[in-house]
Parts: structure tokens; sequence; C-alpha cells
């Protein structure tokens, strides 16, 4: 799926968002992976001091940790790279 569109749905709706998927975009976005503890994913952005926890869950992403990640977009005002 298309970053562009995978932003646009995860606006609309944060369930049966797949784990793949999710991680693309939180790269777009800049973030990069520091380690991973199980089935905890940690991501960091250099424009923020704050640490991104995604889980696979069955192949998918909570929704919670979706709307983190929207906060952490909104609160630093980032932006997807080209």
């Amino acid at each position: 799926m298309k970053k562009e569109k995978l932003i646009k749905r995860i606006l609309v709706s944060q369930n049966n968002i797949k784990f793949k998927e999710f991680i693309n975009l939180i790269e777009a976005f800049e973030f990069y992976l520091v380690r991973v503890n199980g089935s905890h994913h940690i991501f960091k952005h250099d424009g923020s001091n704050t640490l991104l926890n995604i889980q696979n869950v069955k192949g998918e992403v909570k929704p919670y940790q979706i709307k983190q990640f929207l906060f952490i977009l909104e609160k630093y005002n980032l932006k997807m790279k080209d």
C-alpha cells in the first residue's frame, strides 16, 4: 500500500493496520529502529526525544500505538521524506 494512502487510512481508523506496512510508513517519517525486545520494536526520531514502541501482534499494530505515532507527528511537526 502506498504511504500516502496508508496515512490517510490511519487518520480515519487505527484498526487492522499491517505491521510491515506501518513500519515502512514510520521509516518514511525518518524514524529508525533502535532495538528489538521480544515483540517490541523501539524506534527513535532525531527530531524528538520520544521513543516509539511498536508491537507485532499477529501481523498487525495495536491501535493505541498508531495513535501515539500520530501524536508524535503532530507534536513535533514531522514530515514524510520524499
